[in-house]
């Protein structure tokens, strides 16, 4: 099995910064990409950043300017650095795993339980 495990989120006022950590644990032989989603109430889950086993990032052009994701390989964990806040970030933020390729198509082969982030105006 494997245990993802979030932390970072919180409450913070716009143009703050929070930095959200995934560390994954358990059996684990080689994770091929790890990524960020968020779903905010009444919406549905969205993608926030990949990046790959090569060191590729994928963010889409709402985040692109603002998010940074990055990895420490040897400890399993991928980091998700969110500055210049806006309230429409607020949501609840999951990260995700994956050993293959389904990641691509929006298949990870694990989730975390999520993080809560609250961005005041």
């Amino acid at each position: 099995q494997v245990q993802l495990v979030e932390s970072g989120g919180g409450l913070v006022q716009a143009g703050g910064s929070l930095r959200l950590s995934c560390a994954a644990s358990g059996s684990i032989f080689s994770i091929n990409a790890m990524g960020w989603y968020r779903q905010a109430p009444g919406k549905q889950r969205e993608l926030v950043a990949v990046i790959t086993i090569g060191g590729s990032t994928i963010l889409p052009d709402s985040v692109k300017a603002r998010f940074t994701i990055s990895r420490d390989t040897a400890e399993n964990t991928v980091y998700l650095q969110m500055n210049s806040l806006k309230p429409e970030d607020t949501a609840v933020y999951y990260c995700a795993i994956d050993f293959g390729t389904g990641w691509s198509e929006g298949r990870w082969d694990y989730w975390g339980q999520g993080t809560q982030v609250t961005v005041s105006s």
